[in-house]
């Protein structure tokens, strides 16, 4: 599974794609909850500390779970007052899914392997049958964090010149 920083990259690209104009895409808040709601689906991994069980890559990581967000940001957006809440919390639900992407196109080593994509609509577990990213451990050995390291630079090397590209081209419409 994707680092935080392989989610966060990705949750960039789409603020970035999805920005209309200079402004949006310059926007800090805009961008935080885009990164945010890239990354927020690994939080399950607390839930460990709550009963003991494993429930990485379970309901957090599902077009359910993108939709409940995506409502909660629209929710949020209209209540605040901020402008075109509706498309914000459409994109917010985006960037929740390219979690669901990286994840099911990672190295998966912890059982359960894959992620619950399809839930509430199916119970089953997903997973490539082949990956892009590789695995990130969960120890602070060396062997562990040195292939971290590797795993996060593979990571910025596949995203960071999607997050560029991206970039250059919404650009123009500055001019």
């Amino acid at each position: 599974m994707p680092s935080p920083i392989g989610h966060a990259l990705a949750g960039l690209t789409v603020h970035v794609l999805s920005a209309r104009d200079a402004s949006e895409r310059h926007s800090l808040r805009r961008a935080l909850l885009m990164v945010g709601a890239a990354t927020v689906p690994d939080l399950d991994l607390l839930f460990r500390f709550v009963d003991g069980r494993n429930h990485h890559q379970a309901e957090t990581h599902s077009i359910g779970a993108a939709a409940l967000a995506a409502a909660c940001v629209w929710a949020a957006g209209r209540l605040a007052g901020w402008p075109r809440s509706a498309m914000l919390g459409i994109w917010a639900g985006a960037a929740w899914l390219t979690h669901l992407l990286l994840d099911y196109l990672g190295l998966d080593t912890h059982p359960p392997i894959g992620i619950l994509a399809l839930w509430p609509f199916q119970p089953g577990y997903f997973k490539a049958p082949w990956t892009i990213f590789l695995d990130i451990g969960r120890t602070l050995e060396w062997a562990t964090v040195r292939h971290d390291a590797l795993a996060v630079a593979w990571e910025i090397v596949l995203l960071g010149p999607l997050l560029v590209a991206s970039w250059r081209l919404r650009a123009p419409s500055e001019a």
